[in-house]
Order: structure tokens, then sequence, then C-alpha cells
């Protein structure tokens, strides 16, 4: 599948510059694609060293929770629901209490920790894979509910609203919670179908249900909050759940006797050997996108979308946050550009704008998230994750249309 893929984006492209050249007389396209191919490498490389130090620190506290048993003891009290969830996965294996600190580090919006837990988690579940090149239906689940994007405090979304002098910042919060909570829901039900996972079991029941009543009191908790409270708690909120981790891990460890130094220098020293397997993967992925967004398809595609519409006679007004939906499969800096970019062109508090920063906040890298945690097992073939990834993120974009109609007008 990633073969196939990685080979489209670049037939793609191709075809997007002939038409530009043959059609639009221009022919600089082919230079700006060739530009593109040596600045997505670079930026590869970059990308790797800020991963890097990231690896390296987190993966040695991940060390000492697993040495002081806290990762075996979060297995054990999820080994129930993920043991109907991923049958293939022991109860009680590491691997399910680092998915689910994975999970909790996404919710929470801390990025910086959710990618090395999850490249963990991804060599644990690799050492259950019988065919190390096939992506197995554990990993395929993991991946696409992480590249689902579930955010609980999307605080770097109210950060680009007040650099660009937003009245309200955390307006969006609403809208980016039941876009992400949609994207969610639908990536675990494709998975789901395709995988005849027992949703209706009784544990499974229990559990998501929970889950779906404690998101919902949450969500009723900070829609009551002012927006500057609302702003200054998620701040809060994640920092504070950020370094209560590092101290429980430490305090843990120590209290059960772990050499916490020893053991967070031996869990770091793995951080080099995860970069080196990753970048390959990367490199190509993003030199890929890099090619497809220089070629001048995405913009095809936009002013096909816009036609349609407006042959329609509906409202068009969405198209113009579009390019940001349009690119954040494909790099999370290039979508970060295009929503700035919309908010600053239409106005940081327009619809268009609204709707950028919800899509922004409840989508996902998807194709970087498969290239880096597929490529740091060596997994090749990813059977059907990006088409259930993919459906994840088209459930989230309509969602946030939907609910930013709604709510926006």
């Amino acid at each position: 599948m990633l073969n196939r893929l990685w080979l489209g984006f670049f037939l793609t492209a191709a075809v997007a510059a002939l038409a530009q050249w043959l059609f639009a007389g221009n022919s600089g396209v082919f230079a700006a694609m060739v530009a593109s191919l040596f600045d997505m490498a670079r930026l590869s490389v970059e990308v790797m060293i800020l991963l890097f130090g990231t690896l390296t620190l987190w993966l040695g506290f991940l060390r000492i929770a697993e040495r002081a048993g806290l990762i075996e003891s979060l297995a054990r009290l999820l080994g129930p629901l993920f043991g109907r969830l991923m049958p293939g996965v022991p109860r009680g294996h590491p691997a399910i209490g680092l998915i689910t600190l994975n999970f909790a580090a996404n919710m929470l919006g801390m990025d910086n920790a959710a990618t090395p837990i999850g490249l963990r988690a991804m060599r644990e579940l690799q050492t259950l894979n019988p065919d190390p090149q096939t992506a197995t239906n554990a990993q395929i689940l993991f991946v696409v509910l992480h590249s689902s994007s579930l955010v609980l405090l999307p605080v770097t979304i109210f950060m680009y609203r007040v650099q660009q002098g937003a009245h309200d910042p955390t307006v969006v919060f609403l809208p980016i919670l039941l876009a992400t909570f949609a994207s969610a829901t639908v990536g675990l039900l494709s998975v789901a179908l395709v995988q005849k996972l027992p949703l209706l079991d009784r544990v499974v029941l229990a559990w998501l249900g929970g889950f779906a009543v404690l998101f919902a009191g949450f969500v009723t908790l900070l829609g009551s909050l002012a927006p500057a409270a609302l702003a200054a708690f998620s701040s809060l909120a994640g920092n504070l759940a950020l370094f209560a981790i590092v101290l429980l891990f430490l305090v843990v460890g120590a209290l059960r006797k772990v050499p916490v130094y020893e053991s967070f220098v031996d869990g770091a020293k793995q951080g080099f050997e995860v970069a080196r397997e990753v970048l390959p993967y990367l490199v190509a992925m993003l030199c890929a996108i890099g090619v497809l967004r220089a070629s001048g398809a995405l913009d095809i595609v936009l002013h096909g979308i816009r036609w349609l519409v407006d042959a329609a006679g509906l409202d068009d007004r969405f198209v113009d946050a579009l390019p940001t939906a349009l690119v954040k499969p494909f790099s999370g800096s290039a979508a970060r550009a295009m929503l700035i970019e919309t908010m600053k062109s239409q106005g940081v508090d327009s619809f268009p704008a609204l709707l950028a920063a919800t899509v922004q906040g409840s989508t996902e890298t998807t194709f970087y998230v498969i290239a880096v945690y597929f490529g740091a097992v060596g997994i090749r073939r990813a059977r059907y994750t990006v088409g259930c990834s993919l459906l994840a993120d088209l459930a989230g974009l309509g969602t946030a249309i939907a609910v930013c109609y709604w709510i926006f007008g």
C-alpha cells in the first residue's frame, strides 16, 4: 500500500505539472518541484534532529516507568478492553500500557510526549508480529486511532488565534472537540468493521460508554468556563499533566528501588537507534508530499471543488478553508502556514479562518504518522491503514464544516 501511495504521489504531481505547463504556460513548475525535493530532504533531517532530542528524553523516562512496573500495571488494568480490541496482543503486554499513555498524551495536546511513547508502543507490538514487514491488526488499529487525533485541549490552536489578534481565542474549542470526536469514532468503527471486532461486547461497551460519559462531562465543564479561564485552564492542564507524569515516574521508581538515573540513560540510548530507522522513511514520504504540493495538484483540486459548489448553488465560504484541510494529512507545518495565511487574508474571526482553525485542531498529519510509526519498525505493507485513516480525516472535516455552519452561521 505504501509503495503504491508513494508512487501515486509522484505520478499525480507529474500529471498536474504537465497540465500547468501545457495549458497555463507555467514552465517554472518543474524547477519548483525539483527545489521541493531538496527542501523536503533538508526538512526531514531538521524534523529528525528535533525528534531525536524528544525521543531521547521520553524513552529515558519510559524506561524508568517500565522498570518501576507502571507500564505493566496499566496494561493489566486495561487488559479486558484491549483483549477484545486487540485479540492478538496478550493481556498484560507492555504495549497496552504504552498505547494508553500515547492516547492520554494526545488528548492533552502533548505532541512531543505522544510521539516517543507511540514509537515505543509500535516496537512492542512489533515483537508480536509474525511478518515484520506487514502491519498487524493491532498496529493498524493503533495507528488509525492515533492519526484520528482525539484532542481535548487544543492549546496550540488557541495560541495561533491569540497571535493573530482574535477577540475570543477559544471560540473554536467546542467545534474542535466535536470534530475530533467524530474522526476518532469513525476511525475506530472503520477498523472494527474490517477486523470484525466485538464492539457490542459488554466489556467494550462499558469502557467506551464510560469514556463517552467522561468526555461529555469534561466538555460540559470546559464549556461553562469563560474564554479567559478556559485558555488559562487549557495551558495549565497540559503542562501540569506533563510534569506530573514525569514526577510520577521518578517518585515511583525511587520508592521501588529502581536506579532512576541509570535507567534513564539506558532508555535514552534508544533514541538514536529509533531516529536512524525512521529517517529514510520520513525522507521518502516528505519528498513525495513536497513534489505533490509544488506541482499545483492541490490547487487544481481546490478550484474544482469551488466550481462544483458554485454550480450547485451552495454557500462556498467553506472552500476558502479547504487549503488547510487538503494539506493537513501531508504536512503539519504546511497546514499551519495555510491556517495563518487564511487568518491574515480572510480575518482571524471570519468563517473560513474559524473553520480552518477547527480543521487544524481536529485532524492529524496522517501520512507523516504512518511513515514515522511504520518506518520505526520497518513495516512496508500498511494494508488498509491509509484507507481507514483518510476516512476518519474525512469524517472530521465533514463534521467541522457542519458544526461551524451550525455555530457560526
